[in-house]
């Protein structure tokens, strides 16, 4: 491991202590302290999240470590959120998810992957590293993974954390049985009745998600997904649906926002909306 790939280590479990523990200094930070940019979707969130009053219920669908390059940690922590995160892989929930958010009470991190139906499936992943940038790749498509492999992703990475990718082609990509759970389950076992923002990233599943959440009768107040992995035609037809349920759409940087029926307190963010 490189020196730089050490201190990230470090610095990433010292992030995880903190928030675990909930130290004063870290808390307050973000409660008194911390401003997001202009426009950015932390300002979105942060004052989403604000105008609901201590009543924020959240889905988040690929939760991962819970904190790195994660855009709803902080104002979990800060706004005390309830709702179900799912993260698929039992390392990683194990060793990360489940202590961060310990002490959250109303909010349940669960081992689990969304689905159709509840059940077990396939989940493929880097099968040489279990670094956060490697399980986040992680995704139900191996064509996906191995188009990571194809496009030079996963050998930036490796270069950058001094990891060399196997010579045999059948120890790079690997898999596991994770469980699955059906939205209806998923609401009906932790009493949810309604989701104030709908969380995804799922590594090239995201608008596959959307559709299995059924928007038009879910009807999540907002829905954050990342578009880069799919063409301008899946894209216009996500786009479309959700126009017609009542979203207004804006696309930021690697993610979409969509917002059902915005308050004039929130149209500003969608001026150049979709």
């Amino acid at each position: 491991m490189t020196l730089k790939s050490k201190f990230k280590t470090f610095y990433k479990n010292l992030r995880i202590s903190l928030s675990a523990n909930e130290n004063p200094l870290f808390m307050a930070y973000y409660r008194h302290f911390y401003k997001p940019k202009s426009g950015s979707l932390s300002a979105f969130l942060s004052a989403y999240s604000k105008s609901k009053k201590d009543n924020f219920t959240v889905i988040q669908i690929g939760a991962n470590d819970g904190i790195t390059n994660d855009p709803i940690h902080k104002f979990i922590k800060r706004d005390r959120w309830k709702g179900v995160l799912l993260e698929p892989q039992p390392a990683v929930y194990h060793q990360f998810l489940k202590k961060i958010y310990r002490k959250n009470k109303g909010l349940h991190p669960i081992c689990a992957a969304i689905g159709k139906e509840d059940g077990q499936q396939k989940l493929f992943k880097i099968g040489f590293s279990e670094m956060r940038w490697a399980t986040g790749l992680a995704s139900f498509s191996k064509e996906k993974i191995e188009e990571l492999f194809e496009n030079g992703i996963v050998k930036k990475n490796c270069e950058k954390f001094g990891i060399k990718i196997p010579s045999e082609p059948s120890e790079r990509i690997g898999f596991e049985l994770v469980d699955v759970i059906s939205p209806k389950m998923l609401m009906k076992k932790y009493a949810i009745d309604k989701i104030d923002l709908l969380q995804i990233d799922a590594e090239g599943f995201d608008l596959e998600v959307i559709s299995i959440f059924d928007i038009p009768n879910s009807k999540p107040g907002a829905i954050i997904f990342e578009k880069v992995s799919y063409s301008p035609e899946e894209l216009s037809k996500c786009y479309q649906m959700l126009n017609e349920q009542g979203y207004w759409l804006k696309e930021i940087g690697r993610d979409t926002l969509a917002m059902l029926n915005p308050s004039p307190e929130f149209e500003p963010f969608f001026q150049k909306s979709i």
